[in-house]
């Protein structure tokens, strides 16, 4: 069974295509297809690349605004040209889509109807720099693959649903729940993925842990996973809230946004520029969103610079304590995604201020480049562990388990 997976976000696509058969193995498989097209530098060309498991590479830069026109020749490499791994567009079975945000009503991955598709539209207020392309990602699919092929939604919010109410009411009036107003969560598809994860490298059964995964990348958040379940996290109505992030300011007093718009003049607009692309890591080093310039520029001797990565640090310390509360204890600490996989610094620090638990890092260990490795000292009494998280895999699996889910197996695969 072919299964594609389509990751996209704001400034980036990722294109996989995934043979399998049952059962399921557990860890990831290879893909036969891989996409990858990034346009972050939206003054600059956008890069494409694609790779298959054969090993033929294709790359080229597009402007940007040719992009949307470059979709779909990029799609039919998967048939066409060297790059061609299937005989034609009918031996995709499936496809499967990650969807930033899915509201109250699209709380599972679910096969994409005609009214799925209306709602995560709709849902276009919620994530609008997400939502919006996804949705024009799954009508692209459905006109180059016909309307008999099935297509999956997976939600980055999905994993979340299991939040009680006092994690998830805002401390305003109680009509803004009646209004879709609320903690939703996000980066569910990772979390879930790195939960269970962590569980296979423990050789322990997911319901007996309490996790708090750490997912740091271009955006960050945290999550309390209880028995396999979420039962907090730190991003909230929007993925703008918590952690201090590359770009995004995270959880600031809302009385500095009433002061900017009575006495600033901030519009609506000017306070999204400042708080999603403004602020974070960029805006308090004043040198780079990347963790790794800032650490650069710190170990240079620039003052801002230190001041962003001990900041990022303090509030990630503090949500991680916020976290533990809500486990009332701890089993593992998981970091992952680009900061959380790649910055030995981040976990240090972060590892250091929970000695009193009994955590303590191997040095050794942490200074690689691990990968879905233990590296707590094995004294430790707080495991901590750093996996490659796999959206896209995840994604597979759960298009895989709705698209036929009597005739193929799942043997390995906790649900």
């Amino acid at each position: 069974m072919n299964i594609l997976v389509l990751n996209v976000g704001s400034s980036s696509l990722k294109g996989r295509l995934y043979g399998l058969a049952a059962p399921i193995p557990s860890d990831p498989v290879e893909p036969l297809w891989d996409l990858r097209a990034d346009w972050a530098s939206r003054d600059g060309p956008a890069g494409i690349r694609i790779r298959t498991k054969s090993g033929a590479p294709l790359d080229r830069e597009v402007p940007v605004n040719r992009l949307r026109g470059e979709f779909v020749p990029a799609i039919e490499t998967m048939w066409r040209g060297e790059t061609r791994v299937i005989e034609d567009r009918s031996r995709i079975d499936a496809v499967g889509h990650r969807v930033v945000h899915g509201g109250e009503k699209l709380r599972d991955s679910t096969l994409i109807t005609a009214e799925v598709a209306e709602e995560i539209d709709r849902l276009r207020v919620f994530a609008p720099e997400h939502n919006p392309i996804e949705w024009s990602v799954i009508e692209a699919m459905e006109w180059i693959l016909g309307r008999a092929v099935p297509q999956v939604a997976v939600f980055d919010t999905a994993f979340h649903s299991t939040l009680p109410p006092e994690a998830y009411v805002y401390g305003g009036p109680h009509e803004w729940l009646d209004k879709g107003i609320r903690r939703y969560g996000f980066h569910g598809i990772s979390h879930q993925y790195v939960s269970r994860r962590a569980a296979q490298l423990l050789g322990k059964d997911l319901k007996t842990l309490r996790l708090v995964t750490c997912h740091l990348g271009g955006g960050c958040s945290l999550a309390a996973v209880s028995r396999g379940q979420s039962v907090d996290t730190t991003m909230g109505f929007t993925p703008l809230d918590g952690l201090i992030m590359n770009t995004r300011s995270g959880a600031v007093d809302p009385g500095i946004l009433i002061h900017l718009v009575k006495n600033c003049h901030y519009t609506g607009d000017q306070l999204d520029q400042l708080l999603n692309r403004e602020s974070g890591l960029k805006g308090i080093s004043g040198v780079s969103a990347d963790m790794r310039q800032v650490l650069a520029a710190s170990a240079q001797g620039n003052p801002r610079a230190r001041l962003a990565f001990d900041a990022f640090v303090h509030r990630l310390r503090a949500l991680v304590g916020s976290m533990i509360a809500s486990l009332r204890g701890l089993d593992a600490l998981v970091f992952t995604a680009g900061i959380g996989e790649n910055s030995s610094a981040v976990r240090a620090a972060v590892c250091s201020g929970w000695e009193f638990l009994g955590l303590k890092l191997d040095p050794e260990k942490n200074a690689d480049t691990p990968t879905d490795v233990d590296v707590a000292a094995n004294e430790s009494a707080v495991r901590v562990l750093v996996i490659h998280t796999q959206e896209d895999w995840e994604i597979a699996v759960e298009c895989f388990r709705l698209t036929n889910p009597a005739r193929w197996g799942l043997e390995g695969v906790d649900q």
